[in-house]
């Protein structure tokens, strides 16, 4: 039996929304409202944040979740997860990024179930339908037959230079990782196009390994801006 983990990554810093993690979404910061969540997923056995900010450890410890403090070197939600990844006893770890407000506890059960599935894979990533084009805070993906990323953008992917509003899929970031893969591709320099991109899991497949997609049907966004905020606040009262 897999011992799997979720680590939510958060830090205060935010150019676009300050103080993001923080943000008081219906009475509870946002980060609380993502780490409940967690807990509510039946294939997590423990949930943490990992944060470099101690005002963000005290808040999710007034709340009663679980914080490891990490480096304030990092770049990455995935290298902090990584980091505080290393003493924790796990076979898979889960990248819930800190600001998926409404993360759906179910959808994490299955990433994980994929991935423990995979007999290929070292790493599953929740994909879903969109169609909001010219969007570049927003993932999108591809994938080929057998339902593996191979490519992902911040560009409309595919392109409707031939074809008019071609389906689009984007990535929704809950990303299972068996922890030996995550610590090895941690160490792993940046690659090119990753860099280009700003994304952060190209690397893996620049490097020539699989990441399994799993498609959910999802309105959640990832809290960017103030306008996703408004969103996630709206829709949250609707939220079973």
């Amino acid at each position: 039996m897999s011992r799997t983990v979720a680590i939510i990554p958060a830090r205060l810093e935010s150019s676009r929304l300050p103080n993001k993690a923080l943000v008081d979404i219906l009475g509870l910061p946002m980060i609380v409202h993502v780490f409940k969540r967690c807990l509510l997923a039946k294939s997590l056995d423990a949930v943490y944040v990992a944060t470099d900010n101690n005002k963000i450890r005290e808040v999710v410890e007034q709340y009663g979740g679980k914080v490891i403090m990490t480096s304030v070197e990092h770049q990455t939600g995935t290298d902090r997860v990584a980091e505080a990844a290393q003493d924790i006893d796990a076979d898979i770890v889960v990248n819930v990024q800190g600001d998926e407000a409404l993360v759906n506890p179910e959808y994490i059960d299955k990433a994980v179930d994929s991935l423990i599935r995979s007999s290929e894979a070292d790493v599953a990533i929740l994909v879903n339908p969109f169609n909001k084009r010219n969007s570049p805070s927003d993932i999108k993906v591809v994938l080929n037959k057998r339902d593996e990323i191979m490519y992902l953008s911040r560009a409309d992917i595919p392109s409707d230079a031939r074809v008019s509003n071609p389906k689009m899929l984007k990535a929704y970031h809950i990303v299972p990782f068996r922890k030996d893969f995550l610590l090895k591709y941690a160490k792993w320099k940046k690659t090119e196009l990753e860099q280009i991109e700003f994304n952060e899991y190209l690397r893996i497949l620049e490097k020539g390994y699989k990441i399994q997609a799993v498609r959910v049907e999802s309105d959640a966004v990832s809290v960017d801006t103030q306008s996703d905020l408004d969103y996630v606040i709206k829709r949250m009262k609707e939220d079973k």
